[in-house]
Formats: structure tokens, C-alpha cells, sequence
């Protein structure tokens, strides 16, 4: 059974930073690429930033140069640092193994002064 379990999330002030991890069990982590989304109240759910295989990664513009994705095979874990958040970068944050329906159930970051 595939589980992603998101964590790192909560309340920071403007210009502060946080760092999720998205843990994963049930595959064989190494051969997937993995994406992180998010989805802030009212709005549909985006693509934040995606990390292949290899480690390659991209980045929605709006995070371009303050979001930074890794991952740890050996851990099977995906992160996502995130400095200088603003409030616009409140939402609900999601992992997904890239092209399936493995979803974790997402953790909320809320930036807030």
C-alpha cells in the first residue's frame, strides 16, 4: 500500500521560512519523480515545484528563487525549503508521486504576521 505522509507545516510570519518533508512507503521511491502542490482556500490546486529522478528540478514562477525541492532516496523522502514566504504562499501543501493518483493528505502552511 502506497502512503505519502506530509509534514512541516504551520504558522509563520512574512519573510520567515519552512521546510517540508513529504515521507514515502509502498514504492520504490528511487524511480519515481516527484511534485509538490498546493492549494490555497477557494482556489484550485497548483503545481509548486517538481523533482525527477535524477534531481532535476522546476519551479512555478511564483516560487522561482525561494523554494527549493530535494529528495532523499535512501529515505524515500521528498523535501521542499521555502524561505521568504509571503502571504499569498498560504495553503494546504501536497506531495504526489507524479503521474498516479498517490496523493498524501497535505499539511497546512499558513504565513501570517
Amino acid at each position: 500500500q502506497v502512503q505519502l505522509v506530509e509534514s512541516g507545516g504551520g504558522l509563520v510570519q512574512p519573510g520567515g521560512s519552512l521546510r517540508l518533508s513529504c515521507a514515502a512507503s509502498g514504492i520504490i521511491f528511487s524511480i519515481f519523480a516527484m511534485d509538490w502542490y498546493r492549494q490555497a482556500p477557494g482556489k484550485q490546486r497548483e503545481l509548486v515545484a517538481a523533482i525527477s529522478r535524477d534531481g532535476s528540478t522546476n519551479y512555478a514562477d511564483s516560487v522561482k528563487g525561494r523554494f527549493t525541492a530535494s529528495r532523499d532516496n535512501a529515505k524515500s523522502t521528498v523535501y521542499l525549503q521555502m524561505n521568504s514566504l509571503k502571504p499569498e504562499d498560504t495553503a494546504v501543501y501536497y506531495c504526489n508521486v507524479r503521474a498516479t493518483t498517490y496523493w498524501g493528505k497535505g499539511t497546512l502552511v499558513t504565513v501570517s504576521s
